[in-house]
């Protein structure tokens, strides 16, 4: 390092963030980590696509740049790639160590540590974000288990990190085709994503499109957008693939933040689009019948019904009992209606379901065998009438 700051290295690197390659800023932070790189990685990513370049220095700096701004710079602790050596973090964050807990980084930025849903800890600093990764299963406020330190422009709760452009799992399930519209082959795309999907390297949000339904849905013309969305296995990114009737196709990924609030138009019946064998397989599915904000759900599977109850104890637990309604509780429904059901809902919850001794742990469906279908089959059914959904909307009534 030709120099060295009072302050630490930080703001030449705050000063790059979403600046060019040529630009005098990042020439300042390429000089900072020694010429010259040791490894460049160059890649194009999504639809529409991003050119990723990656340099890597020998002193464990890395400038990720996505179409020529930069969108992230890691501090690797450690050798990495051809990289020979790690930072010295505290040449970059004054009164840091390499060895700082989450508590010892709080203290020299000066800033509390936030938190996102799906993501590690991270530090809002003038211009940017930082987000340190400790190693897997290292109490973050215990000394000895940093990895690496991002800073990227945006906020990591909100935007997948360009750290995991390269993931394994699912850095090649974009098929690119030139002679298709915006160059993606839908139809091999949805052949990639689902056989990934099939060995568990994928999973699917039952709430959106599903896979097998996104070409059927798209060629009806009945929706103005289609979109799926799966998470990766291995980065935890949410892969969004998104058809729309008057632009080409879209393939990006998300964090689960950024993911859930994207619009979702509700799907037609399947009576409108669906081949016979999908129309068949449609009466075997969980239908929304009814519902009592926070209270319950009623869903109908062909001529049975099913009541799915939120229950709560002391502030640590928040979950719902899934029951299919016997002959006695169906008779009660028709007679007393919706008032019946939120009584036996508030039933449900007093009895602690969670609990072997209440009447309805044994009848809990989301206990048997088949509870992960139940709660997908039921997430599905219930897509357009939840909380998020309710936001989904405000939020897309705000931008009008």
């Amino acid at each position: 390092m030709k120099r060295r700051r009072r302050h630490g290295w930080l703001p030449v690197i705050l000063n790059a963030l979403g600046q060019p390659e040529t630009s005098t800023a990042v020439g300042e932070l390429v000089d900072a980590f020694e010429l010259p790189p040791v490894e460049i990685w160059e890649k194009t990513a999504g639809a529409p696509v991003r050119q990723v370049r990656r340099l890597l220095f020998d002193s464990g700096g890395e400038i990720v740049l996505h179409n020529d701004a930069v969108a992230a710079v890691l501090l690797h602790l450690l050798p990495t790639g051809n990289a020979t050596r790690g930072v010295h973090l505290a040449h970059w964050i004054a009164g840091s160590r390499n060895d700082a807990s989450l508590d010892d980084l709080a203290k020299a930025l000066r800033s509390p540590a936030r938190t996102a849903p799906e993501a590690m800890p991270y530090f809002s600093v003038d211009g940017g974000y930082l987000q340190p990764t400790f190693k897997p299963g290292h109490p973050w406020r215990k000394k000895g288990g940093l990895l690496r330190v991002t800073i990227t422009p945006t906020n990591p709760g909100r935007t997948a990190l360009p750290k995991d452009d390269d993931c394994p799992t699912c850095r090649r399930l974009l098929v690119r085709n030139d002679d298709f519209r915006g160059g993606v082959d839908v139809d091999a795309t949805i052949r990639e994503l689902t056989s990934n999907q099939a060995v568990g390297l994928l999973t699917e949000d039952a709430t959106r499109v599903r896979l097998a339904d996104l070409r059927p849905l798209y060629d009806s013309g009945l929706m103005e957008r289609v979109e799926s969305q799966l998470t990766c296995k291995s980065c935890k990114r949410i892969i969004c693939f998104t058809l729309a009737r008057d632009s080409a196709p879209t393939f990006d990924y998300y964090t689960w933040s950024a993911a859930v609030m994207r619009p979702r138009d509700p799907i037609p019946p399947v009576e409108q689009w669906g081949d016979a064998a999908r129309i068949v397989q449609a009466e075997d599915e969980l239908h929304y019948v009814d519902h009592a904000r926070s209270g319950w759900f009623l869903l109908s599977r062909r001529a049975d019904l099913y009541l799915d109850a939120r229950y709560s104890y002391s502030g640590i637990i928040d979950d719902s009992v899934l029951i299919r309604l016997d002959e006695s509780e169906c008779e009660a429904y028709r007679t007393g209606g919706r008032d019946y059901l939120s009584d036996l809902a508030m039933r449900m919850h007093n009895s602690s379901p969670f609990q072997e001794k209440s009447p309805y742990y044994a009848r809990d469906l989301y206990r048997g065998p088949d509870g992960t279908r139940y709660r997908r089959e039921v997430s599905a059914a219930v897509a357009d009438h939840t909380w998020m959904a309710e936001r989904r909307r405000n939020a897309a009534d705000r931008q009008r």
